[in-house]
């Protein structure tokens, strides 16, 4: 079979209710040359069915099922390691994209010539009834940057493999912002389109939703995972800080 040219990676747990509607916003895209992967781990509810039909219906759809509950981290790497695309995107089960995201986002990537892109994106309530406002993204973010600013968010972040080389993910809180500090380590800088081409639901029992349990990864990013003394810890952790709060000032 030949590559296709993007490869979605998308972990999977009890995500029965949502991941339907998230598929069926991949299926909608402009771009068509993609695979999504989609790992399911361990889901004790109705994903497998729910994705082995979609599955069946597209070819471009592939389920991956992990034998144990291993966390979103583990999933990705299931999926990452069958990925065959050059790019590799990010969509998590109950998240959604815009028609032309891909295509907005690649041809973006492919004018700058850069390794990695986010772009901007609105929240959206659990029934998609309610849309937030726009989250606007920096220009450009480089790795001394990126500490002190979470503003990659992961549905929005592609990543060109053929200028990164072969990446997995790091199974701790927060691997996905682990491995955009990994990769903006080596040099590499993220570039954000200012479009608004995603949306990120908010559900009440998801780890994003947790702020102190968010903080609490991220203080453990600086000092753990960066080797950060206390006082630039500290120093990020205040601009992170401020950020978040200003982030749920408005929905």
């Amino acid at each position: 079979m030949t590559a296709p040219l993007v490869s979605i990676i998308t972990p999977a747990y009890n995500a029965e209710r949502f991941v339907g509607e998230t598929v069926r916003s991949v299926q909608a895209q402009t771009l068509g040359d993609w695979e999504m992967l989609i790992a399911d781990d361990a889901s004790p509810d109705g994903t497998r069915h729910v994705v082995e039909g979609l599955a069946r219906d597209d070819a471009r759809v592939r389920y991956i099922a992990l034998e144990r509950n291993g966390g979103p981290a583990l999933a990705r790497n299931a999926a990452l390691a069958r990925a065959r695309g050059r790019y590799i995107a990010f969509l998590d089960s109950d998240d959604l994209w815009l028609p032309a995201k891909l295509e907005r986002q690649i041809a973006f990537m492919r004018e700058r010539d850069c390794a990695m892109s986010y772009t901007a994106f609105r929240r959206i309530s659990v029934d998609g009834a309610r849309i937030g406002r726009l989250i606007e993204v920096p220009r450009s973010l480089t790795y001394r940057q990126l500490l002190k600013n979470t503003a990659i968010a992961t549905l929005t972040c592609v990543v060109d493999r053929r200028m990164t080389g072969p990446f997995a993910m790091t199974d701790a809180g927060y691997d996905d912002y682990i491995l955009w500090l990994s990769l903006l380590r080596r040099g590499f800088v993220a570039h954000g389109l200012q479009e608004d081409l995603a949306r990120y639901r908010v559900v009440g029992g998801s780890i994003s939703s947790k702020p102190r349990r968010s903080a609490a990864w991220t203080w453990r990013v600086y000092r753990e995972i960066e080797g950060l003394d206390l006082v630039p810890a500290a120093w990020c952790m205040a601009h992170y800080g401020l950020r978040a709060v200003a982030k749920r000032l408005r929905f």
